[in-house]
């Protein structure tokens, strides 16, 4: 597994929405200057938003586990 998908896993619930406010914020700020022609790494709004979809996934990942445990309880 890709270590930084391990790093991400090992973050807390408020940790994980704190990083994905992060990269949404930076995503918003990459738009902006690709829009002006200001970016030069156009690769990095792929990246961001690859980043984005991870943290979305382990937190839905959380979600219907804790809600398997609710069901076998």
């Amino acid at each position: 597994m890709n270590k930084k998908l391990e790093k991400l896993r090992e973050l807390t619930d408020d940790e994980l929405r704190e990083e994905s406010k992060k990269l949404k914020e930076e995503l918003f700020q990459l738009k902006f200057q690709l829009a002006l022609k200001q970016l030069e790494n156009t690769a990095k709004v792929r990246i961001i938003k690859r980043n984005i979809a991870q943290i979305e996934t382990i937190k839905q990942e959380r979600i219907l586990a804790s809600s398997k445990e609710m069901q076998n309880a």
